[in-house]
């Protein structure tokens, strides 16, 4: 035998099976056996209903966004998709739950883009965003949209940039709260210009709606649905969209891109599964979630709550979490922004 660079013996007697070798030779028998079950089993799925974990409460736009899907998702799988409220710290319930289920495809999670905020703000989780999931993917996106008490003087973006350097006041702002997208967009903005903004964090969109069409405070950063009447009735005037493109919504609403060049905060909603669901389980939900994406009934649904259909590839979701973890961190850090 000879002694190889590690200073190990790599050489064997002709015609022995050592004990190492005959693990190796174990193992591989079992993952060819395995494999053609694994088959079987994708082939076969879904056998049983489906539970959707949505990861936030009963009637919030996570959970409008599930309704809209639960039909035809049940329709192309062929069983019926049950949805399963699990709201609670942030989507951080939810998604823990189903970061802990089996990986067979019966378990899934349609949540936020908090999903890549949380890590950034939260000290501790019981999962691993960027590992403990299998992204399938993307349903939906909708912008996070800037508006204003028809009082305050500014109309447009430009128009508050100017308004806020001259101000000997920080101006207050609110959101749904801290951590959330439109936190996250003010933020953001804050960093971007240098502008003197004071966050009010809400429990929700809902009563940060409701203080800023009474006066309390001036400006709200807020998901599109939670404001699309109150705009469209002049009872809110919009500044500007967070996302890269205006949203069809309101195509005479700026995005903060055509002033502040790169600046995107995307409110996307989408469906992942366990880490290590097969690959040909993650496809067929993929392609059923495609197909929905499609539908122009459910296009028109979807657009009704301030949302564009998207139905994205696997790949195109996973790309935008690995993308948004570090950049939410850092964004986090430069903001000081901390869920306690």
């Amino acid at each position: 035998m000879q002694r190889n660079k590690r200073g190990f013996h790599s050489g064997k007697a002709p015609g022995l099976l050592t004990a190492g070798t005959a693990v190796a030779a174990a193992a591989a028998a079992v993952l060819m056996a395995s494999a053609p079950a694994q088959a079987a089993g994708a082939d076969a799925y879904p056998a049983k209903p489906i539970s959707l974990i949505v990861s936030y409460p009963a009637g919030g736009s996570v959970d409008v966004a599930a309704r809209i899907l639960q039909e035809p998702l049940s329709k192309a799988l062929g069983q019926p998709v049950v949805i399963e409220n699990k709201g609670g710290a942030g989507g951080t319930i939810g998604t823990s739950y189903v970061a802990k289920s089996q990986p067979d495809g019966y378990t899934l999670l349609i949540t936020l883009s908090s999903h890549t905020i949380n890590p950034a703000i939260y000290d501790k989780l019981s999962f691993d965003t960027g590992t403990d999931f299998s992204p399938i993917s993307m349903v939906a996106s909708a912008p996070q949209i800037l508006v204003a008490n028809p009082a305050f003087p500014p109309s447009s973006l430009a128009e508050l940039i100017d308004y806020a350097k001259h101000s000997e006041n920080d101006i207050p702002y609110g959101s749904a709260g801290t951590g959330s997208p439109s936190h996250i967009a003010g933020e953001l903005l804050k960093l971007k210009t240098g502008l003197k903004l004071t966050h009010i964090p809400y429990r929700g969109g809902g009563p940060a709606t409701i203080d800023v069409l009474g006066g309390t405070i001036p400006l709200l950063w807020v998901s599109l649905p939670s404001v699309t009447q109150f705009v469209k009735s002049g009872k809110l005037k919009a500044l500007a969209v967070s996302t890269k493109e205006r949203t069809p919504v309101f195509p005479d609403v700026p995005s903060v891109s055509e002033t502040i060049a790169g600046f995107n905060v995307d409110s996307w909603y989408a469906i992942f599964a366990p880490a290590h669901t097969p690959d040909a389980i993650i496809g067929k939900i993929q392609r059923a979630v495609a197909g929905a994406a499609r539908d122009k009934k459910i296009q028109d649904d979807f657009l009704a709550q301030g949302a564009v259909a998207v139905g994205g590839t696997a790949a195109e979701l996973d790309e935008v979490v690995q993308a948004e973890l570090p950049m939410w961190r850092e964004l986090a850090k430069q903001a000081n922004i901390k869920v306690n």
